[in-house]
């Protein structure tokens, strides 16, 4: 919602249901806090990595990151999720590489190929980690997203924030983009901002392209070696991965932007020209396979996130493991 991002009077009419969520939401948190709804506590340690505001923040680029940041430490880790936009016939699914995104979700499955650690979806979050468990020996359950499912108790809290956007109008839902408020940063362990630091970062992440990767043969380009190209992307904020191409010194002659978790067709890239490359994220690239040309192309990125804080972060992520041996 663009008036999320803006001083548009719309927010303002929408300021009593933003009031009428805040309370229903911190009431619904209490209930948790204090026990009175019961929750559910996993026999290994859980980090969540979530965001305090809808829409994409870089949540996947961090999951994949702290997977092998923690592979690298000798952890084994397993990831759940809910699956958003996935339509499988069954509920926990173990997410196979091989699988069509239709039934996994297509951040599931890009998250499975990169880490190569198991990823188990559902919307019973308690389901997916005791299937996870029961097939496969992990040190660790990382959820990727799930910061508001109070029903799923967590040992670490990570936030991913996206620098440009940061928290928006400040407001809750409807009004704004919030699922919380602001306040509730100060609660978490670590807050990650995608791009630049602000005034809650405790480590920045800069996601690092190298190369393009072709759908069809798998060669890989430079990236420096495209000049003129054409690109879409349906991720939570695609002017990100527009803007990320433009400042490798390619000139963009066509951009086309698609709703997050878009499901793909080849009638919709008709409009493409077959004679030039055609660049995407691999987010995109997991649910193109079916239809892929030869003359579109893939960018995957690597979160780069460090600084003192991030060792500590990892540090105490670890010594939950051990202590939990």
């Amino acid at each position: 919602m663009n008036f999320w991002y803006s001083n548009s009077k719309i927010a303002y009419l929408l300021l009593p249901f933003s009031w009428l969520f805040s309370l229903i939401s911190s009431f619904r948190r209490f209930l948790f806090k204090s026990g009175i709804l019961k929750s559910y506590r996993c026999p290994v340690p859980v980090v969540i990595v979530g965001n305090l505001s809808v829409g994409g923040n870089g949540k996947t680029p961090v999951t994949i990151w702290l997977v092998d940041q923690l592979q690298q430490r000798g952890i084994n880790c397993g990831v759940i999720s809910r699956g958003y936009g996935s339509k499988s016939d069954y509920y926990p699914r173990l997410v196979k590489i091989d699988d069509d995104p239709i039934q996994s979700g297509d951040e599931p499955l890009l998250i499975a190929k990169r880490t190569g650690v198991p990823v188990c979806i559902s919307h019973n979050r308690q389901q997916a980690i005791e299937l996870l468990m029961k097939e496969h020996d992990c040190d660790v359950i990382i959820s990727d997203d799930g910061l508001q499912h109070y029903k799923l108790q967590r040992d670490i809290e990570i936030v991913v924030m996206d620098a440009e956007r940061g928290l928006g109008n400040g407001l809750l839902l409807p009004a704004g983009p919030l699922r919380e408020n602001a306040s509730r940063l100060k609660t978490v362990d670590f807050v990650i901002t995608n791009g630049a630091a602000n005034a809650y970062t405790d480590a920045v992440m800069k996601l690092v392209p190298h190369y393009a990767i072709n759908l069809v043969t798998g060669e890989k380009r430079l990236l420096s070696e495209i000049k003129q190209a054409q690109a879409m992307a349906g991720i939570g904020n695609p002017q990100r991965f527009f803007t990320m191409l433009q400042g490798l010194n390619i000139e963009l002659n066509k951009i086309q932007a698609f709703a997050d978790h878009q499901a793909y067709s080849a009638a919709l890239f008709n409009a493409f020209d077959k004679n030039q490359p055609l660049l995407m994220t691999e987010k995109d690239a997991v649910k193109c396979g079916k239809f892929s040309q030869q003359n579109w192309w893939y960018v995957p990125v690597d979160a780069e996130i460090s600084g003192q804080k991030t060792t500590a972060l990892l540090d105490k992520i670890i010594m939950f493991t051990k202590d939990n041996k």
